[in-house]
């Protein structure tokens, strides 16, 4: 695929080159904070969504404030694949602007929003604007093979870092602006995310976006379907933990709404700095599965224990801090394995597929969450997250194939088999 004077249809340097190019390094650092800027904007209501909807009309009905914290994910799920097949056809960035814009009208519908009816229809209109494979597909234009697995953990850690941002500054801006206040700036954000599509993201080689997508190779391939389930799953858990938890600080915690910024942030600070060494030693040892399984185990032993209905700050604080561990770690490999897993001419339609994953289990936990809360009480949503992390600790026990020291392409293992 390469050119004679030593560079690729993207105008990349040579395929043997194993640093990104600047070329690559300002495509990965731009689109991973679209992605950031766009998941910042669905973030940030979340801390608080779940207590201002409990106030408005029609918000004694649970199950309608967990299809509030949800339905964006469902409509997200319809139309990943369209808007990427849209991309393929119309151009990466043309579909990526008219998706941010969607999300900036649903988010400015929300923000005038004065029943619970009214603002799930907000929410639906926002998660219309399903741009995550366009981009992930752009970001595919533009960087090599090689490259790929970097670009992917950049966008994977970008969004662990807008939904750390979101839980600091989310109760702090709720008593600032209110919750129009916040919908407004989800809508600055998406048209921050146009703005730095258009002026920092260069675009796509001619033919650079026109390779087949098979969609059956993705389908058949069980380690793809694996991490698809693992996505689905790994959302799913985290909306439902919003479905519960503003409302146990409060009232288990004795901590106002307006504070929670002061659980919030020492909580992702020390998970972030947590997270990053046993990725940067599983990936030099070749040592991912087992860094991979152990954040799901944490995940089991985070959502197990708030299973219990634990009273008082501490206690709380501990759980969510092992809880987000092993989320931001999860949130930074599943992308990156994505992208080494899939077919070469099949990455399009694995990110698709994987993105619709994502937004399917936000969709679910949502619902579902709010489902159970309206039937029993915060215990029995946590016990259905374990019950369901378990399963999918089942399932990836049998992943096959694990990047190796080095970075090198994944293989498989016998000891996964």
């Amino acid at each position: 695929m390469n050119r004679s004077d030593h560079t690729d249809p993207a105008g990349h340097a040579p395929a043997e080159s194993f640093a990104m190019t600047a070329p690559e390094r300002r495509a990965s650092v731009a689109l991973a904070a679209v992605y950031a800027t766009r998941m910042l904007g669905l973030f940030l209501v979340l801390p608080v969504l779940a207590v201002h909807a409990a106030g408005m009309p029609g918000g004694g009905d649970a199950r309608l404030v967990g299809w509030a914290l949800g339905i964006y994910g469902l409509t997200q799920a319809l139309l990943q694949l369209p808007f990427g097949l849209a991309s393929d056809r119309f151009g990466r960035k043309p579909v990526i602007y008219f998706g941010l814009l969607v999300f900036a009208a649903g988010s400015m519908m929300a923000a005038v929003a004065d029943t619970l009816p009214m603002l799930v229809a907000a929410r639906a209109l926002q998660g219309a604007g399903a741009v995550s494979a366009a981009v992930s597909a752009l970001l595919a234009d533009l960087t090599r093979d090689s490259q790929r697995t970097k670009a992917m953990a950049m966008v994977g850690a970008s969004i662990g870092v807008s939904f750390g941002i979101s839980l600091i500054a989310a109760p702090w801006l709720y008593g600032l602006v209110g919750m129009g206040g916040l919908f407004a700036l989800t809508a600055a954000c998406a048209l921050a995310g146009i703005a730095l599509v258009r002026l920092a993201v260069p675009d796509p080689a001619p033919g650079a976006d026109a390779a087949p997508v098979r969609f059956a190779d993705v389908l058949r391939e069980p380690d793809l379907l694996r991490l698809d389930l693992g996505i689905f799953t790994l959302h799913a858990v985290q909306v439902a933990l919003f479905v519960v938890v503003p409302g146990w600080l409060v009232s288990r915690a004795g901590l106002p709404l307006a504070e929670h910024w002061k659980i919030y942030l020492p909580v992702m600070i020390v998970s972030f700095l947590l997270m990053v060494p046993p990725i940067i030693w599983a990936e030099k040892r070749g040592r991912m599965r087992g860094v991979f399984l152990a954040a799901i185990v944490v995940l089991v032993v985070a959502a197990g224990g708030l299973s219990f209905g634990p009273e008082g700050l501490g206690v709380i604080g501990g759980l969510l801090l092992a809880f987000f561990w092993g989320f931001n770690v999860l949130e930074a490999c599943l992308p990156s394995m994505v992208s080494r897993l899939a077919p070469v001419a099949a990455k399009g339609a694995a990110l698709g597929v994987y993105n619709t994953a994502q937004s399917l289990g936000l969709f679910a936990g949502g619902a579902i969450g709010g489902w159970i809360l309206s039937r029993a009480d915060g215990a029995a949503v946590f016990i259905a997250c374990a019950m369901v992390l378990v399963l999918w600790l089942l399932v990836a026990i049998g992943h096959r194939r694990w990047p190796q020291r080095g970075g090198a392409a994944p293989v498989a293992q016998a000891s996964a088999s």
